[in-house]
């Protein structure tokens, strides 16, 4: 019997050494940044990928910040990246599951059925961070990947292997066309039990996007093939999985660490352009965000950007350097 202990546990030790390896390539971003693709187990849809993306300090540190990106979205912040190298931080970032780099041509877009699938995603990152020399890590989330990370730090409470967690307007609360409240809402998650791959269109604000890429009324240089002007419908599946999420947080998430909630300081819906776009959130409830925040359980701090946009790091430059100050600021005192 101890023999066979002994094996499994030697299996499991080398299961986990192998996801700490990373073999890294050019990124698309240019400019050193490196990617490596990670062979996750697969699901209901078959295949699955992962893929890490790192850029490390000219000088050696053992901080590093991992970004885990929203819906609609993957990592393409490079200026933001930029920051935390300046500030010291080695920096990582994680195209989850079925997104961008990780997106297999065999899967449905952003497909998921419970929001722990990305766990792994989360897992095989933070492992490769560690094992890279890094001691300190700062977890932050945007959007959907800021509920996500809420959700995964409360699943490891106790076992951390962060420092602490930063949210960027998380997805604390759903927001619907008018036709699609919350007495709809009830049936569709019903249905996804049985019927998950049912296509729903959340309706969000398609001005959003042209606010944002340069081609349009924006200044950013992104893949609008990884994340378009238009978000893609969703299914029911998807639905359920964020609303399950958004009801544990509704309950209170443990998190041990210091959080930082930061959200734009209003919420705003413009039905045709104009540059108020740039002054707002114009995917989420701010004000709902806020007090679905309360829930977090532990140590935490909720702010509120004047003239932020719904992810504050591509807002107007005045408005994302305030941003930056108020990270910085707050990351000297939570990590220590």
């Amino acid at each position: 019997m101890k023999t066979i202990v002994s094996h499994l546990l030697l299996v499991w030790i080398t299961a986990c050494s192998a996801f700490a390896q990373a073999t890294y390539f050019t990124d698309i971003l240019g400019k050193e940044f490196k990617q490596a693709t990670i062979v996750q187990p697969g699901d209901y849809e078959g295949s699955v990928t992962c893929t890490v993306i790192r850029k490390t300090t000219a000088e050696k540190s053992t901080k590093a910040v991992l970004y885990v990106h929203g819906f609609n979205d993957y990592f393409f912040q490079e200026e933001m990246g930029e920051r935390f190298l300046k500030e010291g931080y080695n920096f990582y970032a994680v195209d989850l599951r079925k997104y961008g780099r990780s997106w297999l041509a065999h899967q449905k877009f952003n497909n998921v059925r419970d929001l722990s699938e990305y766990f792994a995603d989360i897992d095989t990152a933070l492992s490769i961070i560690h094992n890279e020399g890094n001691t300190k890590v700062l977890l932050m989330g945007h959007s959907l990947g800021g509920l996500v990370v809420s959700m995964y730090a409360d699943a490891n409470s106790g076992k951390e292997r962060f420092d602490a967690v930063l949210l960027n307007s998380p997805l604390f609360a759903l927001e619907f066309k008018s036709g699609l409240k919350k007495t709809a809402l009830p049936l569709m998650i019903k249905r996804a039990e049985k019927r998950p791959e049912t296509l729903i269109d959340l309706g969000l604000n398609p001005l959003y996007g042209e606010s944002l890429h340069k081609d349009f009324r924006g200044e950013w240089s992104y893949s609008l093939g990884f994340k378009p002007l238009i978000a893609p419908p969703v299914n029911f599946g998807w639905l359920r999985a964020v609303n399950i999420g958004q009801e544990k947080l509704a309950q209170g998430l443990q998190i041990n660490k210091p959080v930082l909630v930061l959200h734009a300081a209003k919420s705003i819906d413009e039905k045709k352009w104009s540059d108020v776009m740039f002054s707002g959130d114009a995917i989420l409830n701010v004000s709902e965000v806020a007090r679905q925040a309360q829930n977090i359980v532990g140590q935490y701090s909720i702010q509120s950007v004047p003239g932020g946009m719904h992810d504050l790091v591509l807002s107007r430059k005045p408005v994302r350097e305030e941003v930056y100050s108020t990270i910085f600021n707050w990351a000297k005192r939570a990590i220590k």
